[in-house]
């Protein structure tokens, strides 16, 4: 490939950053406001320390049991965002493939067969990143959350 090919090669980039930045960023968002909204309806849950739980294991079950249901409807609603992204751009031809293929790279499991289009292989790249970030979020609000519903531990 000589210099002029690969100063086009990653220019195509471009593209991919101009969608993938902003999507980073929403998705982020809507994250953190949605783990906020889970939180305060976490806090609504628990009892007053004051009050006494007859069964505080399953209790603790059933309050991060609904949590983490949560989170993982978070993670779906932001891969539908990116699925959306790869059908507006013409980066994936059905709906079920660009869900597919955003769940895959989200999670970083990749294993369909399905791949983007060449000039749209970044965003791609990028919706892995975003997963990582987004991925690293829900376990460390999830770690807090396990801290404070833990019975006793209030």
């Amino acid at each position: 490939m000589d210099e002029t090919a690969a100063v086009i090669d990653i220019g195509g980039w471009g593209r991919s950053w101009a969608v993938g930045a902003p999507l980073i960023v929403l998705t982020v968002v809507v994250h953190v406001i949605g783990l906020g909204l889970i939180r305060a309806a976490f806090h609504r849950a628990l009892p007053r320390p004051a009050a006494v739980i007859r069964a505080p294991l399953p209790h603790f079950a059933l309050v991060m049991s609904v949590t983490v249901s949560l989170v993982t409807l978070l993670h779906v609603l932001q891969a539908a965002l990116w699925a959306a992204a790869f059908m507006v751009t013409g980066a994936l031809r059905t709906s079920h493939e660009a869900m597919l293929y955003s769940l895959g790279a989200m999670t970083t499991y990749g294993h369909a067969a399905i791949y983007l289009e060449r000039h749209w292989q970044m965003l791609g790249a990028l919706e892995a990143l975003n997963g990582a970030i987004l991925l690293g979020l829900s376990t460390a609000f999830l770690y807090a959350m396990i801290q404070q519903a833990w019975p006793g531990t209030r």
